[in-house]
C-alpha cells in the first residue's frame, strides 16, 4: 500500500490547520454560512438535511487495517458509532458536529487520511476495481496510476474550478468492475505487443443525463496517461459550459461539441503540454509503483478448505457467492457483504469495522478494499483459512452469501439522510432484500444488480442496474420509476425506463411480478435476468409490470 511521503504529511495537516482556523471563525460569526460553504466544500463537509456530513477520501478504495480500526473510533466517538461507505468508495459520517470536525480531520491525518476534494467542481476520489492487484484476468495493478493521478490532481492549480464536478475511473482488466464508462473519464489499462497502455474513454455519467462513454483514444502509451489527462480536462475546461449547472458535465461538453472535436481539442491540448512532462511523472510512478508491490504471500496447503466445501453446505453456498479468483491458486479474493438481509446498503457500525480490521490483520496482510458496490472486501486470503475466515464472520453477523444476488441492492441514503433527496431509498431496499428472503427466490432468480437512487442525481447508480429504482416527488408524494437492461460492466448500457412509476407501496409487488415473470420466460437457470431481457426485449417485462394490475385497477 502508498504511505504518505513527508510531503504528503505536511500538505495534509497545513489543510487540516487551515480549515480548524476556517470553522473557528464560522463559529464566531466571522464568516456567514454562504462565506462558510465553499470552504467547507473544498474539505468534503455537506449540509445535509438533518446536520452535517463529512465525506473522507479512501483513494482507489484501498485502507489498512490501522485505518479502518481510526474509522470505527471516529464513527464512535463522534458520529452515531456507524459510518457509510458508498458507491464512489468514500466513507461518509452523517452526524458529526461543527464544533468536532477539525478533531475529527485531525484524526484522518494521524492515519494518513483526508477528506479533500471529496466535493466541489474540481477531480475528486480516483476509484478504481476493488479486486486491484490480486484478480487473476488483470493485465496490470491500476492502483499506482491511480496514486498517481491523486498526486497530480490534488489541488491542480488549473482544475480547482472546473465547470462541474469530475470523476476518474480506472479498471486493470477487460472485465470492467469499476463502472469506467459512467465516468467522466474511464480507463482500462491493457497490453499492446508487450506494451501497456490504455484505452481512454469520455463522456460519461449518470444523472438527470445519463450517458456512456466514448472511446477517445483506442490506445494511450502509459507514459503519456498525465499528459493527456491534462489535455483532456483542459479541452474540458475550455469548451464546457457554465452557464446552466445541469449542462456543464462533460458528458454534455463531448455530446454538443461531438467526440470527434472533442478528440481533436484534446490532441491540441496534449501536444502543447506533452513536452512539459520529462520524465519525473515517471520516476514518481516508479516509486508509487514499488509502494503496490504484492505482499509476502504465505503458502500453504488448501485440503482444509477443500474438505470444509465438501461438508459444510453453509460455507460451500458462501464460498461460491462472496469469492473471487486470485492470481494465486492458494489464495482467494474475499467480498464480505454488509447488506444482510434487511440491513441499510452500505451502513457499517464501529464494531463491524473494528472485526473486519482483526480479520484483515489475521488473514488478508491487513489490507482492505471497499467496492463501488458498497460492500468490503478482503483481496488476499489464503484458501487454507476461509474456514476460519467464515466461523469468524457468521460470529459477527458478516457471513451473509448474497454478493451479486437480489439482496446485494446499491441504494443511496435518499430522504432519510439526503437534502437533495426526492423519495426513500432505504426502506426501499431493505424492503425488497427481506421480501425475496422470505419468498425463498433470492437463489432461484439468481445474478442480479438492483441500484435504487433517491433523486435525478442517481448516486446509487439505477440507470446501470439490471433493475433501476428512481425515486421521486410527485405533487408531494414519492413515486417510483423502474428502469430495465442497465448494466455497470464492459458491455454497458443505460436502462430503459419501463412506464409510468409506482407508489411507494406499490413497489415491492411490482418487482415481484417483474421477476415471477423472468422466472417463467427464461431458458434455463443459467440464463440471468440481463441475458433473458437483451433475448426478449421489454415488452413481455413492461406486460407483467402493468398488465394485469392496471387493468384490475
Amino acid at each position: 500500500m502508498y504511505e504518505y511521503s513527508d510531503f504528503d504529511e505536511a500538505f495534509v495537516r497545513a489543510r487540516a490547520a487551515q480549515f480548524r482556523g476556517q470553522v473557528e471563525r464560522r463559529l464566531s460569526g466571522a464568516l456567514t454560512e454562504e462565506e462558510f460553504r465553499p470552504l467547507r466544500l473544498m474539505n468534503g463537509l455537506y449540509l445535509q438535511l438533518h446536520a452535517y456530513m463529512l465525506r473522507v477520501a479512501i483513494p482507489y478504495g484501498t485502507l489498512s487495517a490501522r485505518q479502518m480500526r481510526q474509522l470505527a473510533m471516529i464513527a464512535e466517538r463522534w458520529d452515531r458509532g456507524y459510518s457509510h461507505f458508498t458507491t464512489r468508495q468514500n466513507i461518509q459520517f452523517n452526524w458529526p458536529k461543527l464544533t468536532d470536525v477539525p478533531d475529527i480531520i485531525d484524526a484522518l491525518a494521524d492515519v494518513g487520511m483526508h477528506a479533500i476534494q471529496t466535493s466541489g467542481n474540481t477531480i475528486r476520489n480516483v476509484t478504481t476495481d476493488a479486486f486491484a492487484g490480486a484478480a487473476a484476468d488483470e493485465v496490470a495493478d491500476p492502483r499506482p496510476y491511480a496514486e498517481l493521478i491523486r498526486q497530480w490532481s490534488t489541488d491542480h492549480p488549473e482544475f480547482q474550478f472546473l465547470p462541474r464536478k469530475f470523476k476518474i475511473a480506472i479498471t486493470g482488466a477487460e472485465a470492467d468492475r469499476a463502472v469506467i464508462r459512467a465516468h467522466d473519464i474511464g480507463l482500462q489499462l491493457v497490453a499492446r505487443a508487450g506494451e501497456i497502455g490504455f484505452r481512454v474513454f469520455v463522456g460519461g455519467g449518470l444523472g438527470r443525463t445519463p450517458m456512456i462513454a466514448q472511446e477517445i483514444r483506442d490506445f494511450l502509451p502509459a507514459a503519456d496517461l498525465l499528459p493527456y489527462l491534462e489535455g483532456i480536462v483542459a479541452a474540458y475546461n475550455l469548451l464546457g459550459r457554465r452557464d446552466n449547472k445541469y449542462k456543464a458535465r462533460i458528458k454534455i461538453t463531448v455530446f454538443e461539441n461531438g467526440i470527434d472535436a472533442f478528440r481533436a481539442a484534446t490532441e491540441a491540448e496534449f501536444a502543447t503540454i506533452r513536452p512539459r512532462y520529462t520524465g519525473v511523472d515517471q520516476q514518481i510512478l516508479g516509486e508509487i509503483t514499488h509502494a503496490f508491490r504484492a505482499p509476502d504471500f504465505v503458502a500453504k496447503d488448501t485440503a482444509f478448505y477443500d474438505r470444509a466445501l465438501a461438508v459444510d453446505p453453509l460455507f460451500a453456498a458462501w464460498a461460491r457467492q462472496n469469492l473471487t479468483a486470485h492470481r494465486r491458486e492458494d489464495h482467494a479474493i474475499v467480498t464480505v457483504s454488509i447488506k444482510a438481509h434487511g440491513a441499510t446498503p452500505g451502513d457499517a457500525t464501529a464494531d463491524q469495522m473494528r472485526v473486519l480490521a482483526d480479520l484483515a490483520e489475521r488473514y488478508g496482510y491487513s489490507e482492505l478494499r471497499i467496492s463501488h458496490e458498497q460492500n468490503v472486501v478482503l483481496p488476499h486470503v489464503a484458501r487454507a483459512d476461509l474456514p476460519s475466515l467464515h466461523a469468524e464472520l457468521l460470529r459477527a453477523g458478516l457471513a451473509t452469501a448474497n454478493v451479486g444476488l437480489l439482496s446485494d441492492i446499491i441504494a443511496c441514503p435518499g430522504m432519510d439522510y439526503c437534502a437533495l433527496a426526492t423519495a426513500r431509498s432505504i426502506p426501499v431496499a431493505q424492503g425488497l432484500a427481506t421480501h425475496f428472503r422470505d419468498l425463498g427466490l433470492e437463489e432461484d432468480i439468481g445474478a442480479l444488480k438492483i441500484k435504487i437512487s433517491g433523486c435525478i442525481n442517481a448516486c446509487g447508480h439505477h440507470h446501470v442496474g439490471h433493475i433501476g429504482i428512481l425515486g421521486l416527488d410527485r405533487a408531494g408524494v414519492e413515486n417510483y420509476q423502474i428502469t430495465l437492461g442497465g448494466d455497470a460492466t464492459e458491455t454497458a448500457a443505460i436502462g430503459e425506463r419501463a412506464g409510468p412509476g409506482f407508489a411507494y407501496d406499490e413497489v415491492i409487488p411490482a418487482i415481484e411480478r417483474l421477476l415471477r415473470a423472468y422466472l417463467a420466460l427464461r431458458v434455463d437457470r443459467a440464463e440471468d435476468f440481463l441475458t433473458a431481457f437483451r433475448r426478449l426485449g421489454p415488452a413481455p417485462f413492461k406486460e407483467a409490470l402493468y398488465g394485469e394490475a392496471r387493468d384490475a385497477a
